[in-house]
């Protein structure tokens, strides 16, 4: 296996055979750093990196989050395809704006209760147990409410989307392929999410209900995209004009029904 470490920095950066002086420099000035798919299991000492924005570690066999205390202004961080069980070590990222963690072992969200400005979580795809589903730590998530705007969380098994309601910000939901099979809770969290512009949930159990796309159309006036596909104003217009005579008609026989029984008994 491989630690992460100055050495393989400057093995990757081409800087082997200069100078310490110049190493040095260099360090302090690279902003971008890509070490994806390079065996590392592990992170080592990076303080040297203090300008460092965008970090690329995916595709390795890191198992923990570490050693990124010196990288306070870090904006983008790619960890996804490792083998990390526990989102942890991110409390000094106060600039930290993209977190990607895809295709690993994390069971629960949580630990982001201090990474104040994160705009993008991408956790698609856990490696879960049997059975299980990905779980969501309220602390975090109030955390989140008011600087989340793009969540994925596609392929974790989940089953409902209530307490993601906090994320008041959220503007682009992506869920696909999870167990998602209720209108009604759905249409509950759609309500809170005055901001929300695109949601994908192809491939979960609720794309086959009734009227599962006017009704989501009707209930969100922000969304744009449902599934990859645009959502026409003509279209909406025309759906809520539907359910409002609709409704009329049943108040209107609702109040003949009811005039109707009153004359049989009077």
């Amino acid at each position: 296996m491989v630690r992460l470490t100055m050495d393989l920095i400057a093995k990757n950066a081409g800087h082997k055979n200069r100078s310490e002086e110049d190493f040095g420099q260099y360090l302090q000035k690279i902003t971008h750093l890509n070490l994806s798919d390079k065996n590392i299991d592990s992170i080592g000492d990076l303080s040297f990196c203090k300008n460092l924005r965008v970090l690329y570690l995916y595709d390795n066999q890191i198992n923990q989050i570490q050693n990124l205390d010196f990288a306070s202004n870090i904006t983008h961080l790619y960890l996804q395809n490792n083998r990390i069980s526990s989102i942890e070590n991110l409390s000094l990222l106060k600039k930290l704006e993209k977190l990607y963690l895809g295709g690993n072992y994390i069971t629960v969200v949580e630990g982001l209760d201090k990474v104040g400005e994160l705009r993008e979580l991408h956790i698609e795809s856990q490696h879960l147990p049997l059975g299980e589903k990905l779980l969501f730590d309220p602390v975090s998530l109030n955390s989140l409410a008011k600087s989340l705007s793009v969540l994925n969380i596609s392929n974790n098994n989940i089953d409902e989307l209530e307490e993601l309601a906090v994320l008041e910000n959220l503007s682009y939901l992506k869920a696909v392929d999870n167990r998602l099979k209720h209108m009604k809770d759905l249409e509950v969290v759609l309500k809170k999410w005055t901001k929300l512009r695109r949601i994908d949930l192809t491939g979960n159990p609720i794309c086959q209900k009734p009227k599962y796309k006017d009704r989501i159309i009707v209930q969100s006036l922000t969304l744009e995209s449902l599934d990859g596909k645009e959502i026409h104003e003509m279209e909406r217009c025309f759906l809520i004009n539907w359910k409002a005579s609709r409704a009329a008609r049943k108040k209107s026989h609702e109040r003949m029904t009811d005039e109707h029984t009153a004359y049989v008994q009077f």
